[in-house]
Order: structure tokens, then C-alpha cells, then sequence
């Protein structure tokens, strides 16, 4: 389970489902060689900090803690934060304190 608080959010956004805080240091890669941060979640998807830019329509493997790779797509991309969409979205228990 990650530990974050979940809060709907109060205003509306394109976003499918509301998004939690959070930090946690995760990699990217079936490899685990690209280090990342995600700094929020949601069961669609996640916003990233990473070391390396990532390109809008990139097909990534997220390795998240407790879950395992997660494929995902980076939907945005602006210097060193990226916002991506899971292909599934994640069991909502794993994200339940």
C-alpha cells in the first residue's frame, strides 16, 4: 500500500480521477535503470519528476512499490516532470492508507 492522504479534488479538471500527494522514489524500465519521483498518483495515472526528460507518446514501464511494473503512457512532458496514463487502471485499494 503507499502511504498518502486521498482527497477528492475540488475543482474540476480533464484528469478521470482525483489525485493524491505523494513521494515516492520509483525507476522506469523493465531494467529499473531510469530513477524517477512520483509526486502524485491517481488509479489512471501519475505525475513524475525524473533525472532524464521523457517525450509526450512514450511508451514507459512504471515499477511501482508493493505493485510491480505498470505500463503506461506519457500523455505531457515539460523539462523534467511528466504526466502519464496507466494502460489499466490501478486496484483503488492500493491506494487506500
Amino acid at each position: 500500500m503507499f502511504a498518502a492522504d486521498f482527497e477528492p479534488a475540488e475543482r474540476s479538471t480533464r484528469r478521470g480521477s482525483p489525485r493524491a500527494p505523494i513521494a515516492l522514489d520509483v525507476s522506469i524500465g523493465k531494467t529499473h535503470r531510469t530513477l524517477c519521483k512520483v509526486v502524485d498518483i491517481s488509479i489512471n495515472g501519475a505525475r513524475l519528476q525524473t533525472y532524464s526528460a521523457l517525450k509526450r507518446g512514450s511508451n514507459i514501464w512504471l515499477n511501482l512499490p508493493h505493485i510491480g511494473q505498470v505500463a503506461a503512457t506519457v500523455m505531457w512532458a515539460d523539462d523534467f516532470t511528466a504526466g502519464c496514463q496507466f494502460r489499466k487502471p490501478l486496484p483503488l485499494a492500493v491506494l487506500q492508507p
